[in-house]
């Protein structure tokens, strides 16, 4: 069932009014937000709005030693929650606030909510998590697309054959068996979601229905909530 049209809002109290404004997507792996931000992305620049695109764990500074980090499976649950705080960190400081004083909207796939359901789900204390990440601003709109557990693993099976190992929690050592890791890990990071959505404010799509109708609603929620005649403009960084 879809959720209600929400009422316009004003920018947390005591957050700086950037001239841009910060959208964010959560959910759970499989949950199709990527799609849908990216979907949403493509509409803003076919319609020419200065728009720049970021996603979780993607700055070029942290990856390669995230990466080797897995690989090696040698993170414990804080220096995985240390890892993607700096990732995040140089991002932010890099890409997100510049853009956003600049004036641009910029669209973020996940933001510091799921460090929040990760790190706490690994057992890392969640006032210091929220302490680590309390420079960042809250989003102007943050959607968290809310699946049933089998449909997010279902569509991820479908696109690859196998699961990732931090995705699927095989670091906690819950089950030897992967499918069976996945459903506890991304199960508990579901409580996790829910538990924060009256918290921050977040917008909820059911994300099981058809992907135009998704879009459509978040296109709809995008307009009622923010002014985008100020982002018209033809050029600008793209990502």
């Amino acid at each position: 069932m879809a959720s209600s049209p929400p009422e316009p809002r004003r920018l947390p109290s005591g957050a700086p009014d950037y001239a841009g404004r910060l959208i964010a997507v959560e959910g759970l792996d499989g949950s199709g937000k990527s799609t849908q931000i990216r979907l949403v992305k493509s509409w803003l620049e076919q319609e020419g709005y200065r728009v720049f695109f970021t996603e979780w764990n993607s700055s070029t500074l942290v990856k390669q030693a995230t990466t080797k980090g897995k690989q090696r499976q040698l993170l414990t649950p804080t220096t995985f929650s240390l890892i993607h705080a700096t990732d995040f960190a140089d991002r932010y400081q890099r890409q997100i606030l510049p853009l956003l004083r600049a004036g641009f909207i910029v669209l973020a796939d996940r933001y510091v909510y799921t460090a929040y359901a990760r790190d706490a789900v690994r057992g890392v204390d969640q006032s210091w998590v929220e302490k680590v990440y309390e420079f960042a601003r809250k989003p102007d709109i943050t959607f968290y697309f809310r699946v049933e557990l089998e449909v997010s693993l279902r569509r991820i099976l479908e696109t690859r054959a196998v699961l990732k190992y931090h995705e699927a929690g095989m670091d906690m050592r819950w089950s030897a068996d992967l499918v069976e890791s996945f459903r506890m890990f991304q199960s508990k990071i579901s409580m996790e979601y829910e538990r924060m959505r009256e918290k921050f404010d977040f917008l909820v799509i059911e994300a099981g229905r058809p992907i135009p109708e998704q879009q459509e609603e978040v296109r709809r929620i995008i307009r009622q909530n923010i002014d985008l005649r100020p982002f018209k403009h033809q050029q600008g960084p793209q990502s």
